[in-house]
């Protein structure tokens, strides 16, 4: 069905700001361990190493070490959502491919790069991969390549696809359907988008054209696997506008 899942959690932050607060605490710890070894040695006998003054000093040096200790965890997470949060939510978000509907261009488990911000003040394009929620449960996330565009008319015959009566020619799709679609006229803000698998999609010609308000981006970078790392650009329609 070509869902895309969310991959939004804070585990990396988490785990640096651990990594980093442990590792100020305990150089702390161990440079005052070095300033003790190097003061001369007392006797065993000095009973004022067990003195009150010392004892009340012990506590107000471990108190003030677990004060700055949650400064510091407070200080790390806050700096560290002040740079992440802002990236992901209006920049690039990362999604997992779930599905099978965009082979064999995008398969299961593929981790991808979708770009947010320049997409909402740029004209979507034909071919176009995108990330949208279904708007029928706005839960999911699908992906799919744009086929259509706003004031388009959009028909299928025998598995191929007709823009205002020209054949549209795709030469990223291997293997074609022998589906049959009724011509739909496209409103102002609606695109007709597809599956790549054409056989195993969840698009446009169950659930209907897709408003721009649904859309939350274009497939920017694939970023793993790593023998499938790339950039995508859009491809040229030569007897059709993009």
């Amino acid at each position: 069905m070509g869902f895309i899942m969310v991959d939004f959690n804070f585990g990396i932050v988490y785990n640096n700001c651990i990594n980093y607060i442990i590792f100020t605490f305990f150089m702390e710890d161990d440079k005052n361990e070095q300033l003790d070894n190097s003061l001369p040695e007392k006797s065993d006998m000095d009973m004022s190493n067990f003195s009150e003054d010392n004892e009340d000093g012990v506590v107000f040096s471990w108190l003030k070490k677990f004060g700055i200790l949650i400064f510091e965890i407070v200080k790390v997470v806050l700096i560290s959502l002040a740079i992440i949060l802002p990236i992901r939510l209006f920049l690039v978000q990362p999604f997992y491919v779930e599905g099978s509907s965009m082979e064999p261009n995008f398969y299961q488990n593929e981790y991808l790069i979708i770009d947010e911000l320049s997409y909402h003040f740029n004209a979507k394009q034909r071919g176009e991969v995108i990330i949208f929620k279904n708007p029928k449960d706005t839960r999911a996330y699908f992906i799919k390549r744009v086929i259509g565009l706003p004031g388009e008319t959009v028909s299928i015959e025998d598995g191929r696809v007709f823009i205002d009566g020209e054949k549209l020619e795709e030469p990223y799709i291997e293997h074609f359907s022998s589906d049959v679609h009724e011509p739909v006229t496209l409103g102002p803000d609606e695109y007709f988008v597809m599956g790549d698998n054409r056989t195993n999609s969840l698009d446009s010609r169950i659930i209907g054209p897709i408003n721009k308000k649904y859309i939350i981006g274009r497939v920017w970078l694939r970023g793993w696997p790593i023998n499938r790392i790339n950039t995508f650009n859009v491809p040229i329609y030569k007897n059709l506008s993009q």
